[in-house]
């Protein structure tokens, strides 16, 4: 068994799914996660009853990490997936990440964010996110999710959307905050047993490379960079992530949607937008590769992140059970070896990369 598939030291290993450790950490997850967007108010209102069941269902079919975060519905996400894990009786087989850098307030308290993506959440919390990367906000989200998930410890904390592709020209205010004291309470909370591993959320590698050579991360969940129609971070920044011992959780493997159900699927999108012309082409071209092996685009996807031997675990999300079984399904389909190749004749994905996980 290579060092990337370990037991795992928090939770137990009975998902069918093979365990890699988080860099230098004691947590291991398992190569399929679950995510929580979809169940927390986007694009449809889900109910708890709804969210527990999808919860059941991804549990069932072998996944064994479920990530969170307080900007999912403003709190919603946390507080339906602590009382998911609860009432299932899970908690003790499972790896649970959540997010800091946002303080959630009353939403008659404070102003609405303009955010990249702007999500309308539906029927979210009534609350409202406000950015605080310092010692005392770090510590006030993680004490606050605590709150929400009712739990005593964490087993992965990710900083939320630090960055410049996020904040743009206020980012040096955040980066300011966190290495002048929120480095200090990421160092307390792991030290100090309240979580197990630490690392970034974020929507851009730049940001995951810039902490790494500054602090200690173990991990970081780089939602939509390396996909089948993105590729940037083999220019340079995932080789690094492995020299630095830096596991990637690959998030919106999909790129939010276009991926999953192709250009004829009804409302599609990408990157939480409207799909441009320049990418509906080349997924067309991936939907014929695909179509001649009779392999479904979204098992493509899953495996194509998959391979690069930087990537610990890709995180999936459904609104249903039916797209659960559906993603599980899609994540063990075998793939012929001509599929990537014709891939790589066709320019959709560079020379460089991976085929096949490195042990």
């Amino acid at each position: 068994m290579s060092n990337r598939e370990v037991s795992r030291v928090t939770g137990n290993s009975e998902g069918k799914y093979p365990t890699r450790q988080l860099g230098k950490s004691k947590v291991a997850v398992a190569s399929v996660g679950f995510g929580t967007v979809p169940l927390a108010g986007f694009k449809a209102k889900a109910s708890y009853a709804d969210f527990e069941a999808v919860i059941k269902a991804a549990y069932d079919g072998g996944v064994r990490y479920f990530d969170c975060a307080p900007m999912y519905g403003f709190g919603k996400a946390e507080y339906y997936l602590g009382h998911a894990l609860r009432e299932l009786g899970i908690r003790n087989d499972v790896v649970v990440s959540t997010k800091v850098g946002r303080v959630m307030k009353a939403a008659s308290r404070v102003k609405k964010l303009d955010t990249v993506y702007g999500i309308e959440w539906v029927d979210p919390l009534p609350f409202l996110d406000t950015y605080d990367y310092t010692y005392d906000g770090i510590m006030r989200s993680f004490e606050d999710s605590q709150v929400r998930l009712a739990l005593d410890y964490i087993d992965v904390l990710l900083v939320h959307d630090l960055g410049r592709a996020w904040h743009g020209d206020e980012a040096d205010v955040y980066w300011k905050q966190i290495r002048e004291s929120g480095y200090k309470a990421l160092d307390e909370l792991r030290s100090g047993g309240a979580v197990s591993a630490l690392g970034l959320g974020v929507n851009e590698t730049e940001a995951v490379v810039t902490v790494a050579r500054e602090f200690n991360i173990d991990c970081a969940l780089i939602a939509g960079r390396y996909t089948l129609l993105n590729q940037g971070p083999l220019a340079g920044d995932f080789a690094e992530l492995q020299q630095r011992n830096v596991s990637v959780i690959a998030g919106g493997v999909f790129n939010s949607g276009i991926l999953a159900t192709g250009v004829k699927g009804a409302g599609a999108t990408y990157d939480y937008g409207s799909v441009p012309e320049e990418v509906v082409r080349k997924v067309r071209t991936i939907e014929e590769i695909c179509e001649k092996y009779r392999v479904p685009l979204s098992s493509v996807a899953i495996e194509f992140v998959l391979m690069h031997p930087a990537v610990a675990t890709v995180v999936l999300g459904a609104q249903n059970v039916a797209e659960v079984k559906q993603n599980l399904a899609s994540s063990g389909t075998a793939i012929p070896a001509e599929l990537w190749t014709d891939l790589k004749v066709a320019g959709i994905i560079p020379e460089n990369a991976p085929m096949r996980q490195v042990a």
